[in-house]
């Protein structure tokens, strides 16, 4: 996903809120998901960051079938998101995902 991608799918895309992220989703036209993760310097500093990161990609991998095939989607942190573990993201992403809310 390129910038113009990013820029166009945060201002045309679907959005949903959960209490620490807001996913981002947009069908694309080519026919298979891709993943953007935005973690901005309000959710903490370098090693915060960098670990909401790991754990969003993580998330992903573990559930890439529940992903809607042709949609870019964009998970953004908001502030607090750095005191979740691996359970708790997947509990609050799942509400989301695997509720098939983003098609």
């Amino acid at each position: 996903m390129n910038r113009a991608d990013f820029v166009n799918l945060n201002r045309s895309g679907k959005r949903r809120h959960t209490g620490h992220f807001i996913i981002i989703t947009k069908e694309n036209g080519l026919g298979i998901e891709r993943l953007g993760v935005a973690v901005g310097k309000r959710a903490g500093n370098a090693v915060k960051r960098n670990r909401i990161k790991r754990l969003l990609r993580e998330y992903y991998r573990l559930n890439k079938e529940h992903f809607p095939r042709g949609h870019d989607v964009v998970i953004a942190a908001k502030k607090g998101a750095d005191e979740l573990n691996l359970r708790e993201v997947c509990e609050e992403l799942s509400e989301i995902i695997h509720g098939k809310e983003i098609h």
